[in-house]
């Protein structure tokens, strides 16, 4: 018996969002981006760099993956665990993943201390996210198989039934299409094509 698909649903923000905060003279300028790779990410950190390049800190964290899997964060020169996480904290007491979120500070000449720092990262990180719209996506995944042109009916008719999106489509003597559809339902479109004759399987 095989094991069940992994969920591929997954919360996240439907655009990005942007919220400020002011802690003791000190000013945070978060930011939360919905993203689905670590370069995407990377990219959103790179412009907010650019931008804000005469600020203090800028710390940033992300989650990525349905299962929240793959996370990142950084104190970016402030104490050691008083940025980076409670950032991540705040994504994850979410329920969010494939989102990356950034606090710039401007230091306003008053030290906050270690349970201050860890306070208003938190807090700013809580900022930007509520100030965003929750929605809930689907981790995708591709199945790519030929075919003979002869199995063309029964293979339209199957991707009808499935809901799955024609990412790439050949048709000649011997055809091929990739479709688009949800990784937890894959699995089971590939099998399905697998049944018709002719058909053979390139993924997953």
């Amino acid at each position: 018996m095989s094991a069940n698909p992994p969920c591929s649903e997954y919360l996240t923000l439907a655009a990005p969002a942007k919220a400020q905060l002011r802690e003791k003279m000190s000013r945070f300028i978060a930011f939360a981006y919905p993203v689905s790779t670590v370069e995407e990410a990377k990219a959103h950190m790179a412009g907010i760099t650019r931008e804000y390049h005469d600020a203090r800190h800028i710390c940033w964290a992300y989650m990525l993956g349905a299962d929240g899997s793959v996370t990142y964060s950084t104190d970016a020169g402030e104490p050691s665990g008083t940025a980076g996480k409670p950032i991540l904290g705040q994504i994850r007491s979410a329920g969010m993943t494939n989102l990356m979120v950034a606090v710039v500070r401007y230091f306003g000449g008053i030290k906050l201390g270690t349970s201050g720092l860890i306070s208003a990262y938190r807090e700013a990180a809580r900022l930007a996210i509520e100030a965003g719209e929750a929605v809930t996506r689907y981790e995708m995944a591709d199945v790519t198989f030929t075919f003979p042109y002869l199995a063309m009916n029964d293979v339209m008719r199957a991707v009808k039934d499935s809901g799955a999106g024609i990412s790439e489509q050949s048709f000649d003597n011997s055809c091929s299409m990739t479709l688009t559809i949800r990784a937890d339902r894959a699995q089971q479109l590939a099998a399905r094509m697998a049944d018709i004759d002719g058909v053979t399987i390139n993924n997953p």
